[in-house]
């Protein structure tokens, strides 16, 4: 009698194709699924499935995790979410290629864009590399809670070869370009899984400068583009404000056309233009249909910056009093927010700043809304703080400061900036159906102050095709093969994403019923004692990354069978031959 590795009993396997689920066991050996349907025999370790849903492993194409990756080995909040294989190195910024006179200059960057603190990074990061190769032969000498692939950060890139040009946004020469070419076409051969930029004035360094590659040519990102295209190997990554969203789509459609490399794009819905992403969206499909790789990137839920006590912004950020007592610790904090006469004080005072952001949105009152368990990313609009300090027969201020004041002052408080426009994610649900667009942005390992989205994946299991209360619902398989084959496949990890002989053992198996997305929460685990937002939740029974059982019932068991993976996975010649 035959003994397996792992056996699944009974599960519902969705098998990240798209086809309705088959009830069914799957064996596991040696890393790889070796049989499915009746599976006779028994396994050195076996997983009661029955009434439960099996995936393949989920695969987040848009992460944040370069210097995680680089002290740490378990990549949460991501890995806790199901997922198996994640990308880094997105929106332009990383560590790689660097000299030792840029360190601070990159670690500014990625402060300001990706809020992780100064002092975080510099205690963290080991520097034991220079160039994009050497960075990848570090991480390669690591393990993980989940398979890594890195992209060539675009700035910097442009700082290793422009130095102070590059870092103040001025045109690169022909000569440049051409270096950043013979740059780019190394990294990939090296392994990285492609290269990313970013054209958005949103990504600032922290002292408030634009990130190095806002207005880089046209011929500069062709340059680069056409070096993966010389390796033949690579994908590309955008983000940008699309100011002029036709002209700015052109172009990307000219550089896929001169390069052939598969281009993705982030597509969201802005405030102050409703209705902008329609058009974009629109020539991405339009490209694909006239068969040019490209995808929009799409989120599953507002992207909304959370506030409160112990985070990096809340509603009193811009307050004169609230300064006074900004940089107390925490109880102490909370203690002088409880007190009658501060408090008279602070809900007299007014904000006091220049910058837009804290001027304008953190006093959107009718915008803001009250984060409770269970967690709820489509709130109507009787959530909003306004709505509750009208019940309430307060102003709006006190609601909020009482609110955030819940659970001994650490009550949270949500503004979704992008995706919520009109207060539905109906937009978002249009997106989702896009055959052009891809799941991402998640931004897992960045924001760690502000924004908690690695959790976008038990959104999609939950909100999208079990709890949606105020729309249309997405099948289950749908979902699961967007998070799954379709990101795989993207990247072109092709060995991946499917439930089938010979592709890895990447599993999940979960109890979608009982499935739940838990309160963000604050802990204190990184380098310098520094602090992170945390997500997690229920239903997870069990993940297996390449055959070994990485988390049981939400918890790490402390296998770390996960690598960088270095460029695109051919597909398993066994799976070949069967399809």
């Amino acid at each position: 009698m035959a003994t397996h590795d792992i056996i699944l009993r009974g599960g519902l396997v969705f098998d990240g194709s798209g086809a309705a689920p088959r009830e069914m066991d799957v064996a596991v050996d040696g890393g790889v699924i070796t049989g499915m349907g009746k599976v006779n025999g028994k396994g050195r370790e076996e997983i009661d499935a029955r009434g439960q849903i099996v995936t393949p492993g989920f695969v987040d194409v848009h992460t944040h995790y370069d210097g995680q990756a680089t002290w740490g080995s378990e990549i949460s909040p991501s890995s806790l979410h199901g997922i198996t294989t994640a990308v880094m190195g997105n929106c332009g910024v990383g560590f790689a290629p660097c000299r030792t006179e840029d360190h601070d200059r990159l670690i500014r960057l990625m402060e300001g864009v990706e809020d992780i603190p100064f002092p975080v990074l510099t205690e963290g990061l080991p520097w034991a590399w220079e160039s994009f190769p050497d960075y990848l032969d570090f991480l390669g000498e690591r393990e993980f809670d989940v398979d890594l692939a890195a992209q060539l950060p675009h700035a910097a890139l442009r700082v290793y070869v422009m130095g102070d040009r590059g870092a103040n946004r001025e045109d690169a020469t022909p000569a440049e370009i051409k270096e950043m070419a013979r740059l780019a076409k190394e990294a990939v051969m090296a392994g990285a899984i492609g290269f990313s930029t970013s054209r958005t004035l949103n990504h600032r360094t922290s002292d408030g400068q634009p990130t190095p590659t806002l207005t880089a040519s046209e011929a500069e990102l062709t340059g680069i583009a056409m070096g993966l295209s010389e390796a033949g190997r690579g994908v590309l990554q955008f983000v940008s404000d699309f100011n002029d969203p036709q002209k700015e789509a052109a172009m990307l459609r000219r550089i896929v056309e001169a390069s052939g490399r598969p281009l993705s794009v982030s597509l969201a819905q802005a405030d102050v233009a409703p209705e902008g992403w329609r058009a974009l969206l629109g020539a991405i499909e339009q490209a694909v249909d006239d068969g040019l790789p490209m995808a929009a990137q799409v989120a599953p839920r507002p992207v909304g910056v959370l506030l409160g006590l112990e985070l990096t912004l809340n509603t009193f950020s811009a307050h004169p009093v609230f300064r006074e007592i900004a940089d107390l610790p925490f109880e102490e904090k909370v203690r002088r927010l409880n007190d009658a006469d501060f408090r008279k004080r602070l809900l007299a005072d007014a904000p006091d700043t220049d910058n837009p952001f804290l001027k304008v949105m953190l006093r959107s009152f009718g915008k803001i809304f009250q984060l409770t368990d269970p967690v709820d990313y489509e709130p109507g609009p009787d959530r909003t703080i306004e709505a509750i300090a009208a019940r309430r027969g307060v102003s709006n201020e006190e609601a909020a400061l009482d609110l955030m004041l819940e659970r001994g002052g650490r009550g949270m408080l949500y503004l979704p900036f992008l995706n919520y426009a009109q207060g539905s994610l109906e937009p978002i649900r249009a997106m989702m159906e896009s055959t052009a667009t891809l799941p991402g942005l998640s931004d897992g390992g960045a924001h760690v102050g502000m924004i908690c989205d690695g959790s976008f994946t038990t959104t999609m299991l939950t909100h999208w095709a079990r709890d949606r209360s105020r729309g249309p619902k997405l099948p289950l398989e749908y979902l699961i093969h967007r998070q799954t084959q379709k990101t795989a496949r993207w990247m072109g990890f092709n060995d991946r994403g499917l439930i089938a002989p010979g592709y890895r053992a990447d599993l999940n198996v979960i109890d979608a019923s009982n499935m739940k997305l838990h309160l963000p929460e604050v802990i204190h685990d990184l380098p310098a004692g520094g602090r992170r937002l945390m997500q997690r939740a229920s239903g997870y029974t069990a993940t297996i990354l390449a055959g070994q059982v990485t988390h049981c019932d939400g918890d790490p068991t402390g296998a770390k069978p996960g690598r960088l993976v270095r460029g695109a996975q051919a597909a398993p010649t066994r799976a070949m031959a069967a399809e």
